[in-house]
């Protein structure tokens, strides 16, 4: 494919200078998100890759801070210089497709050269332009978050692994009553944290409960979120008492304390040596062989459907681009690929089938855990939501959902039922209710 886009666009591209026959170099500028000195240093020795192997094309890597995209790429459309290829989460795609900034057609190409049928359906589902029905951008990486837990003590006490609410509330009611553990969990309760918006998110997108309806309208009491509030702070019944956030619940699981844990993928390592403690040093993990004792269970089924959290990184090419950057893109998801993922295996979950085995060799910690937990990882994003990717999710209901996560309107909701008493879930979704329309009315 490259060769031809470069016999098209470089062949006749012949300024004749004082007799001398000068081609025309093609330039793609590369804005990633994965902005760290070390982790640059392997995009640029990527790109050393590419452009020893054809020298007619120049690459630019320019790091960028994930949180300031949309005002950079507001900023370089404006000045009429906007980068060919970036880096960014999912949640940017529907803004800039609906803006008309993204190539669909050299995504689509990219995907189809690669081969369709070895990305993950997930994160493909999640890169359509319902508008048009293409392909905006393309997967790249991501991270899934999960319910670890004992598979040891699961079978132990006959419970099934905490996939369904029935399960966990079956697990949450069993476990303390045990003398293997203290409690079933920790609970993200700590009104200050985000943590317990990210575990939240999911328990109401597995009851079809979303912060917006596809009118627009603030739905943030309906009897889907009201039942998610219950379902969630429930849970506390058999919870280390709060309040608490991510660092008690990894601690505590890692002391055999609990025997379930909200966490992302990042949590492998810890598993394997202990965490980091907040006054220093790590936690000695008196359990032996604790990640093949973990089981991961990332998708959570609900009354009212069933959803995984995690995040989707994509790869944006830009209107018009330059040629090259087309190829450039399916470069590092192919022959650069491993590489990247390299650069951060437990956050880095392949979405391309074929990357799935050697993903797994990457990092030494893997081979403390089952393959069957390995799999599992892999597969996590075919079932991955947010609130902020709903499709039908203009910029404003999204920016309203920013607000709602920056002033932990959640967490305050959670504590406000589980931990001080002073809400009942009905009370506390008509107060979000409230909250997140006058949010609505500030954005519009």
């Amino acid at each position: 494919m490259f060769k031809k886009v470069l016999a098209t666009s470089l062949i006749l591209a012949v300024l004749l200078v004082g007799g001398l026959s000068v081609l025309a170099e093609e330039n793609v500028t590369f804005w990633t998100t994965d902005n760290e000195p070390d982790r640059v240093a392997v995009y640029e020795e990527i790109a050393e890759e590419f452009m020893d192997e054809y020298p007619d094309v120049e690459i630019e890597i320019v790091p960028v801070d994930e949180s300031a995209i949309s005002q950079r790429i507001a900023a370089a459309a404006a000045a009429g210089d906007l980068p060919d290829l970036v880096r960014m989460g999912v949640e940017r795609v529907s803004v800039f497709a609906a803006d008309n900034m993204l190539d669909e057609d050299a995504v689509e190409e990219v995907i189809s050269s690669i081969g369709e049928t070895d990305f993950r359906d997930g994160p493909l589902s999640m890169v359509v332009n319902p508008a048009t029905g293409k392909y905006a951008a393309l997967p790249f990486d991501g991270w899934i978050q999960a319910i670890w837990y004992r598979k040891d003590l699961f079978r132990e006490n006959n419970l099934t692994p905490p996939v369904s609410w029935a399960d966990i509330n079956a697990a949450v009611d069993r476990l303390p009553e045990t003398d293997d553990v203290d409690y079933a969990l920790t609970l993200g309760t700590d009104p200050g944290q985000n943590y317990p918006h990210q575990v939240f998110e999911q328990v109401a997108i597995s009851n079809d409960a979303w912060p917006f309806d596809s009118e627009g309208k603030v739905t943030m009491d309906t009897p889907e979120m009201v039942a998610a509030l219950d379902f969630y702070t429930g849970l506390q019944r058999g919870a280390v008492p709060g309040p608490h956030y991510w660092r008690t619940a990894r601690e505590t699981y890692e002391l055999s304390q609990t025997a379930m844990l909200f966490y992302s993928t990042y949590i492998m390592d810890d598993l394997v040596e202990g965490s980091g403690m907040e006054e220093g040093g790590k936690i000695e993990i008196p359990i032996e062989d604790l990640p093949q004792k973990t089981g991961f269970a990332s998708n959570m089924v609900g009354p009212n459907g069933s959803a995984t959290y995690g995040q989707l990184v994509t790869l944006g090419i830009f209107k018009d681009a330059s040629p090259a950057a087309t190829e450039v893109a399916e470069y590092y998801l192919t022959d650069g690929y491993i590489n990247i993922l390299a650069l951060a295996p437990f956050g880095k979950v392949p979405v391309l089938e074929s990357a799935v085995e050697e993903w797994k060799t990457l990092s030494p910690y893997f081979e403390n855990y089952s393959d069957e937990t390995l799999n599992e990882i892999a597969n996590g994003f075919e079932n991955m939501q947010r609130w902020l990717f709903r499709p039908d999710y203009g910029q404003t209901e999204r920016a309203v959902i920013g607000d709602i996560e920056g002033q932990t309107l959640i967490p305050q909701v959670i504590s406000r039922i589980a931990i001080e008493g002073s809400m009942t879930p009905e009370q506390g979704a008509e107060w979000l209710q409230d909250r997140v329309e006058e949010l609505l009315e500030e954005r519009q």
